[in-house]
């Protein structure tokens, strides 16, 4: 048997819970799903499931090659449907992962319109801050803020963006506005962390060059969405993305400090911090990846 169909039989005993649920759905007896399932397991020298007399499940090295073989047979229906020039209804799944605020306001409403139009597509929606394994999470698509370090994924532009510094008016009512960069060390700062560490150190542009403000933390997150709420609560100042409070400052919830001057996070985000669309490394991306794409950016160019 070639590797394809035992890739095959493999995400047919995962998705069937045991040998022989999956050997009645292929026509196999179960001491055929056994030693094909043995071969499967001395080619690779790698224990992919843990057998009982009734069930199976995966090992940690069965789920990672579970999700590779996914992949790959989505890939091969996209290569027999090119071949035969078919163009039936995008299907399969679609996971997708984005930072929380970002994620939460234009990728989850696009998603839900995307499966609207395509029903038989079932989409995944991953929101963390923090930078997942694409290839160890099975994920088709990341979307990331930040300008990215070179790597072998591969990436491609959604929006420009750019680091903004903001707070409520009513905070600002209350305890003033600051003249200069560095008095923000005088104000209540919200501070995200991220990796364990807060990032208290914005950057900003002077007239001999870049400086650095240490902010006190008033109060710290690892979700940037929550960062944002206690912003338009009136809790303090905090650096963000431009798209995740541009409605905010666009409706008055939030306000705009030294817009000209700020660089950001990292003395790299001077000029722009771009937001990215990424994907494993590799070339060919399955349909509903390669829709959703189009869809996203045409998505965001109406907002």
């Amino acid at each position: 048997m070639s590797k394809i169909d035992d890739m095959a039989l493999f995400v047919q005993v995962a998705k069937s819970g045991g040998l022989a649920a999956a050997g009645r759905k292929l026509g196999l007896s179960p001491a055929s799903m056994t030693a094909r399932m043995n071969q499967i397991e001395q080619r690779y020298q790698t224990r992919l499931l843990n057998r009982n007399t009734r069930q199976v499940s995966l090992t940690d090295a069965g789920q990672r090659f579970y999700q590779g073989c996914l992949r790959v047979l989505d890939e091969v229906a996209v290569a027999e449907a090119t071949l035969s020039q078919q163009e039936a209804a995008l299907s399969g799944t679609l996971r997708v992962t984005a930072p929380s605020d970002f994620g939460r306001q234009y990728v989850a409403p696009a998603l839900a319109a995307f499966a609207r139009e395509h029903p038989d597509v079932m989409p995944h929606l991953n929101l963390t801050d923090g930078n997942l394994k694409l290839v160890d999470e099975g994920i088709d698509l990341a979307i990331r803020l930040g300008n990215l370090p070179d790597s072998t994924l591969v990436a491609r532009p959604l929006v420009q963006n750019r680091r903004v510094l903001c707070s409520s008016p009513a905070y600002l009512e209350k305890a003033g506005t600051p003249d200069t960069p560095a008095e923000l060390a005088k104000h209540r700062c919200l501070v995200m962390e991220w990796g364990g560490l807060a990032m208290d150190e914005w950057y900003f542009t002077t007239e001999s060059g870049q400086s650095a403000v240490r902010v006190r933390a008033a109060m710290t997150s690892t979700d940037g969405a929550m960062i944002r709420q206690w912003a338009v609560d009136g809790c303090g100042i905090a650096m963000k993305s431009w798209w995740d409070v541009r409605q905010d400052v666009l409706d008055g919830r939030l306000m705009l400090l030294f817009d000209d001057q700020v660089i950001g996070l990292n003395r790299s985000d001077a000029g722009s911090v771009g937001i990215h669309l990424v994907y494993p490394g590799r070339k060919f991306q399955p349909r509903p990846v390669q829709a959703f794409t189009t869809f996203l950016l045409e998505w965001m160019e109406t907002l």
